[in-house]
């Protein structure tokens, strides 16, 4: 078994906050760029916003 500190990190595409890797993106890892749920929401509306105000 891994410890934790050997795991793989990211860095939250929203929020910076830094991440460890978990068993249920062993498969997505590579397309995992939000540490959570609330993140993905916040980021995904920030981008809708972001494009209405450039039209």
């Amino acid at each position: 078994m891994r410890k934790k500190e050997d795991l793989p990190v990211k860095l939250c595409a929203t929020c910076g906050r830094p991440f460890t890797w978990r068993r249920k993106w062993a498969r997505d890892w590579e397309e995992v760029r939000h540490c959570s749920e609330r993140c993905r929401r916040n980021n995904d509306t920030k981008q809708g916003t972001s494009s209405e105000m450039r039209s």
